[in-house]
């Protein structure tokens, strides 16, 4: 069900994708009308959450069903009635064909009454309480002049990021996505001397209903997009096998790398940014994962010129590993919720150079036999379809393999390739089911459908 507007994207970016999504192989296949269908959807879908929280559960400490278990308990201790009344029933199912995959579902979007008293946070934060967070107190930008702790106040998100930090009011683009009780006082979460940081305002009545995991089982329960974890499962890692994470921060990808080996053998991740490096130290220390080394590296310089015997860390000599993640820097189009991006054509279209650099360091760094994926969080051609074209007629070494689990679509012609090869690609399309799913189907068939616009191919060198 609709209940935002569609996406707010520039002019130009909005027509970019409507090329991209009515190009002639589309039209061929389906035709003007279903073209333009799948493209209105696309943009409508964007700006609302999943209809479900995916979590991963780490089967390399305890069973699933323990996990499962546990969840559900600890998220029954943190049960609240809202200000209307209503209980957060706690559903959670597991994944039928994904053995680490527990599903929540969302409810929403619930009636809720908007309040006189208004708070404005950015659209990221924002985002996130549509996911089943409290507002944080850096992400608050304006709130009522004498609000105090205790207060219930409405929760609205700025789309254009229009709102002056510390205003009382705001009169611009913005949508009401629930309602909370302040955690503290104006004036401490707007103090210049003292950053207020912790929870700014607990979610009580959120216009769409999940738990909050802040805190909740850390080295049990680890947040994901479903379709972020089929990445691990699909790349197949063997207990003893080195890999590597080309793209790898915030290490969520590496650490199940790591998990599904049993935490044996050893996963190297890179990323240029160091902060996110330590981000990935300590989610495969919550984790309690051993196998992996991360170093804060440029991947498309990973591959050393001179030959060594061993290596301690990168450069790495050519056909150093088993397996390689290419998790690539993307437009990030495919995220949701999104309601608002500011981005240019130009920056939209700045990522394929980067995505090819990357993955001519991967394709030397695999060794004979390995496998290689690729996967992107967009719904571009360019990024996508358009790379694995590129990929296959440049590395003659490279063949397109199936992939297992292949819960997704299939890939989106455009690029040329041929009906056998999109069959084997898997693109994540929210738009060719969403608002028409039974409702009274699995959760899990849902959950397959109702997800983040995303990519995934898979190679190997022979």
């Amino acid at each position: 069900m609709s209940v935002f507007p569609r996406i707010s994207l520039k002019p130009e970016v909005t027509e970019h994708l409507r090329s991209v999504f009515l190009n002639k192989e589309v039209l061929a296949a389906v035709g003007l009308q279903e073209a333009e269908c799948r493209f209105q959807k696309l943009l409508t879908c964007l700006s609302h959450p999943p209809s479900y929280t995916c979590v991963r559960a780490s089967t390399h400490l305890a069973p699933l069903e323990d996990i499962r278990l546990s969840l559900e308990e600890e998220l029954k201790k943190q049960q609240k009635c809202s200000s209307s009344g209503e209980k957060l029933s706690i559903q959670i199912a597991q994944h039928p064909q994904i053995k680490d995959v527990l599903l929540l579902p969302v409810d929403g979007p619930r009636p809720v009454e908007q309040l006189s008293s208004e708070v404005v946070v950015g659209a990221q934060c924002g985002s996130a309480v549509l996911r089943g967070a409290h507002v944080f107190a850096p992400g608050i930008i304006a709130s009522p002049k004498y609000m105090k702790a205790g207060d219930l106040v409405s929760v609205f998100s700025d789309l254009e990021g229009r709102c002056t930090r510390g205003a009382t009011s705001f009169q611009g683009n913005k949508v009401f996505v629930g309602n909370g009780v302040a955690e503290m006082d104006r004036s401490a979460i707007f103090n210049a001397e003292t950053p207020a940081r912790g929870v700014g305002v607990r979610m009580v009545d959120p216009l769409f209903q999940s738990p909050s995991f802040d805190g909740v089982l850390p080295s049990m329960a680890f947040l994901q997009n479903l379709p972020s974890v089929v990445v691990g499962h699909v790349l197949g890692p063997q207990p003893g096998e080195r890999i590597l994470d080309m793209c790898a921060a915030p290490g969520g990808k590496t650490c199940h790398i790591a998990a599904l080996m049993g935490d044996k053998g050893e996963v190297v991740a890179l990323d240029r940014i160091r902060n996110k490096i330590d981000r990935i130290c300590q989610n495969a220390q919550t984790l309690r994962l051993q196998s992996i080394k991360a170093y804060c590296f440029d991947s498309t310089q990973a591959v050393s010129v001179e030959p060594t015997e061993e290596y301690k860390g990168p450069p790495f000599p050519p056909e150093s590993f088993d397996r390689v993640l290419l998790d690539a820097p993307c437009s990030g189009l495919g995220q949701r919720p999104n309601m608002a991006s500011t981005w240019s054509l130009k920056e939209i279209c700045s990522y394929p150079p980067l995505q090819r650099k990357l993955f001519q360091a991967a394709v030397r760094l695999l060794k004979k036999g390995g496998v290689l994926v690729y996967s992107t969080c967009t719904v571009t051609l360019a990024e996508n379809e358009e790379q694995v074209a590129w990929a296959l007629k440049t590395f003659p070494c490279l063949t397109l393999q199936p992939q297992e689990p292949h819960i997704g679509a299939e890939g989106m012609p455009g690029a040329g390739l041929s009906p056998e090869q999109l069959s084997i690609l898997q693109r994540f399309s929210p738009e060719l089911s969403w608002d028409s799913i039974n409702t009274t189907a699995p959760l899990s068939c849902r959950a397959d459908r109702d997800t983040i616009g995303f990519f995934i191919a898979k190679f190997q060198k022979t």
